[in-house]
């Protein structure tokens, strides 16, 4: 391999990180690893923070820390403000210039909010641990003001939307009817939670698209159950502070609408001026370069990813980590004047979580399908790989499912006591 090879990469998300530490220690590379925020978020689980079953720093990790016992890695918590492909530079915002041998994108995704109008401006989107502490911080208050005002129930103040039959709809509407049903009586003890409304809204005529029709209706009837009402089969036309409006003309009164409608690439990608796709996500080839642009790759959420007969790869946490990983040996091959290779991808399924001991999974390149507890099982299994793999405690992730699942509303109510606060981040060691 040839001395002082260069990487910086955009984005310390799951693809991001997975490549930094695939390229840590390799002779002669050095990684600059540059996120906005400084740390990464566990996004798969963020609903779970809004709707206090967790607390934030069971879902972000700090990048720094994480990468303190690998000197090659360089962490740079700053803004990407420009991106030149042809000369290989990042420009941030603290008026640094980077230049790189490989340029790796791993910027991630934004909501969508296609465009209707007040949402951007009224809704709560769940892509950051920020985003589900306002979400979480907006339902207390809710309750906090019916419990001074019982009239605003008359004015729609419990009602919830959640608009999106995806999986973070899905997840999202479960976990809050779970949290108003089971665990607010217990702490507003003068509201009238039974007279609260989780309702999921979604333009498609069943739940879970991407899933076959048989998880669509498990899913549906699990929410029926848990009190969540669907309406399904038209869009949000319009978001206002204290309403929603549906294209068929019904208007539902609320205060809180979280958006989980879709997603595009961060707004890196476009600014960047390589060629871009469906979701505004760059197009990359099967060994997950930009076209014309044998050193810049673009990997995770922020990318179009073929493999196969399909034209994209799900964005999903499995699809971020593998990328990351590969993207890192290709550019290990490149520096020691081999052939980058073809994405190879480990399928391992998809799945979604309706609620406790409730879930659907459908594993592995053929789709074997399971429902309920086994498919709870299973997604517990999924993230608890994902998180070891973020270099998270074990011990503390099997603490954490074992007091949840078992004793919820002793958990939840545990986390919603208005003397608790957050912590900003967590210190991990991938080593300990």
């Amino acid at each position: 391999m040839s001395a002082d090879v260069n990487v910086v990469i955009v984005g310390g998300g799951l693809a991001g990180v997975a490549c930094a530490k695939r390229l840590s220690g390799r002779p002669g590379v050095r990684v600059e690893l540059i996120d906005r925020a400084g740390f990464q978020q566990f996004q798969p689980l963020l609903y779970q923070v809004a709707t206090a079953e967790l607390t934030s720093k069971d879902v972000r990790f700090d990048l720094a820390r994480l990468f303190r016992h690998h000197p090659s890695v360089n962490v740079r918590k700053d803004d990407v403000t420009a991106i030149d492909p042809g000369a290989m530079t990042v420009t941030l915002a603290s008026g640094d210039t980077l230049t790189a041998d490989h340029l790796v994108l791993a910027a991630g995704a934004q909501p969508n909010f296609f465009d209707t109008p007040g949402a951007r401006e009224h809704a709560f989107p769940l892509y950051s641990v920020e985003d589900a502490l306002q979400v979480r911080g907006r339902v207390l208050t809710v309750f906090q003001d019916v419990a001074a005002n019982p009239a605003l129930v008359g004015e729609g103040a419990l009602n919830f939307v959640v608009v999106g039959g995806g999986p973070t709809g899905v997840e999202t509407s479960g976990a809050l009817a779970e949290l108003v049903h089971d665990v607010m009586p217990g702490v507003h003890r003068d509201v009238p939670c039974a007279e609260a409304q989780i309702i999921l809204v979604d333009g498609g005529q069943t739940l879970l698209s991407a899933f076959s029709h048989e998880s669509g209706d498990y899913a549906a009837r699990q929410l029926k159950n848990r009190g969540v009402t669907l309406h399904l089969g038209t869009r949000v036309q319009q978001v206002t502070p204290e309403s929603v409006t549906l294209a068929d003309g019904t208007v539902i009164k609320t205060r809180l609408v979280v958006w989980g409608g879709g997603e595009k690439a961060a707004d890196i990608a476009a600014a960047s001026g390589l060629p871009v796709g469906h979701g505004g996500r760059l197009q990359v080839g099967p060994d997950l370069s930009v076209a014309g642009h044998p050193h810049v790759y673009a990997i995770g959420d922020v990318a179009n990813i073929p493999y196969g007969d399909e034209p994209e790869l799900p964005q999903l946490g499995s699809v971020a980590q593998q990328s990351g990983r590969w993207v890192a040996d290709n550019i290990v091959a490149q520096s020691r004047g081999e052939a980058p290779q073809p994405f190879h991808y480990r399928d391992k399924g998809i799945m979604a979580m309706i609620g406790t001991k409730a879930a659907v999974a459908e594993i592995g390149p053929h789709r074997h399908e399971i429902h309920g507890r086994f498919a709870f099982a299973a997604w517990l299994g999924v993230h608890l790989e994902l998180l070891s793999d973020m270099g998270s405690k074990i011990h503390s992730y099997v603490t954490w499912a074992e007091e949840f699942y078992l004793r919820p509303n002793h958990r939840s109510a545990k986390l919603l006591d208005p003397s608790r606060t957050d912590a900003p981040a967590i210190d991990w060691d991938e080593d300990s």
